[in-house]
């Protein structure tokens, strides 16, 4: 099982070992894969090196209605205490097959139109006394399994009843499962779970949905939870998607990998304890028979092979191969412009002073403050955020100053500093 480290600032496995949150939104997974599809693509994810996998029980389209690739509901007569046990059956099936592959399920009980129809299909069927109950018998199903709690579902909580609805469901999971698992809350576009939830003791860590838009400063979301004087985790859990209409306007073209590379070191040296990859045919698993979302322009089985997926798990393997708990963000690294939009940098270091890195998007030449690393002699290492293969370069007396150039090949990079002494392996070789 998973616990919160004892800083406050990260996710850790039971025997304090750190647990780096990497997801993926398969919202529709449950609703609308069979065994050989669900197969495909969590052995494809989980070579990729994620460890999460964000899917929805109920899911948002049209999930209550429209049966899953066997046939079957998941309740009957629109009551979420009256579960299908043939659709629950595939649905432990696909948890089962993810624990055996190593990953954990970000599970939501439900889409948010379930409770606050806003748009979308809905209807809405809990209450806060069934959401209460369905969470207590859902987590007691799921107890011994590798699962995070997620409620919400990108719907915003606007009256006493909606946050009734969301609170009691977490205390129905808890009181399931016996708090084994961890509980957070998916906010809509733009907003985070601290906005309404911060200060509840059930809330394990905060999400952030930044949103689909190209160069949506998460960092920045990021760091106003970081801030806060009751810590948590915090973690962007759904930036924009690879292959997705840029701000919903085919006009901005589609997002791609770069965007994708961006939203993960921004938010990650901004202080978050993981992240989220999302891309647009796979969270609705598409296919040529059914209906696209959002200008949708291939299927999943073919977005399978986009590029940012791959490289997500460069920058897990960058942050875990240096001492991770102690791990800060800290801006003041850099002392010349930092930069706004696709151009800005974001700078992280260890709290010892013994390496720091800094995430350049685009070429420039930049000014580290390296006198906030403590150590006399530094290594300079150049780490390619879409091979993750590091390229040492040069070897200094740490002085105070000293201003780099980016390689000519890129448009990013994160330049890595080590203290010469604590010979540290080579930025993010996954075997450390």
């Amino acid at each position: 099982m998973l616990k919160i480290s004892d800083n406050k600032r990260f996710l850790s496995h039971a025997d304090g070992k750190p647990f780096f949150y990497l997801g993926d939104t398969a919202w529709e997974l449950f609703h609308r894969c069979n065994n050989e599809e669900t197969r495909t693509y969590l052995q494809d994810r989980a070579k990729k090196g994620f460890t999460v996998i964000q899917a929805v029980v109920l899911a948002e389209v049209d999930g209550i209605h429209t049966p899953n690739a066997s046939g079957e509901m998941p309740i009957t007569d629109n009551d979420p205490l009256k579960p299908n046990e043939a659709y629950f059956a595939h649905v432990d099936w696909t948890v089962n097959l993810a624990e055996s592959l190593g990953l954990h399920v970000g599970m939501l009980p439900t889409w948010g139109d379930k409770w606050n129809k806003k748009w979308g299909e809905g209807p809405e069927i809990f209450t806060p006394e069934n959401a209460k109950q369905y969470g207590k018998w859902l987590a007691s199903r799921y107890k011994s399994k590798p699962i995070i709690w997620i409620t919400g579902g990108d719907r915003p909580v606007e009256n006493d009843t909606h946050r009734t609805i969301v609170s009691n469901m977490a205390q129905g999971l808890r009181e399931g499962d016996g708090g084994a698992h961890l509980i957070t809350f998916h906010p809509t576009g733009g907003n985070g779970s601290s906005d309404v939830f911060h200060d509840s003791d059930w809330l394990a860590f905060n999400m952030w949905q930044s949103g689909h838009g190209r160069n949506s400063a998460n960092y920045k979301l990021i760091a106003k939870d970081y801030e806060r004087s009751t810590v948590k985790p915090v973690l962007d859990a759904e930036p924009g998607y690879e292959d997705h209409p840029a701000g919903f306007n085919l006009d901005n073209g589609y997002l791609d990998d770069y965007d994708n590379r961006k939203a993960l070191y921004w938010a990650l040296f901004a202080g978050a304890a993981g992240h989220t990859y999302g891309c647009h045919p796979i969270w609705q698993m598409a296919r040529p028979d059914r209906s696209p979302f959002s200008s949708c322009r291939r299927t999943w089985q073919e977005a399978l092979k986009l590029p940012g997926s791959g490289q997500m798990q460069h920058g897990r393997f960058l942050v875990e191969s240096r001492p991770y708990f102690s791990r800060i963000p800290d801006q003041s690294l850099i002392t010349s412009e930092i930069g706004e939009n696709t151009h800005h940098i974001q700078a992280t270091r260890d709290a010892e002073g013994t390496y720091a890195f800094v995430y350049i998007p685009s070429p420039k030449e930049f000014t580290v403050h390296t006198g906030k690393l403590t150590a006399p002699n530094l290594v300079a290492s150049w780490y390619d955020p879409r091979t993750g293969k590091a390229e040492r370069f040069d070897e200094f007396a740490n002085t105070g100053s000293k201003t780099f150039k980016t390689p000519a090949l890129g448009p990013d990079w994160v330049l890595v500093l080590d203290d010469v002494t604590q010979k540290y392996p080579t930025p993010g070789k996954k075997s450390r």
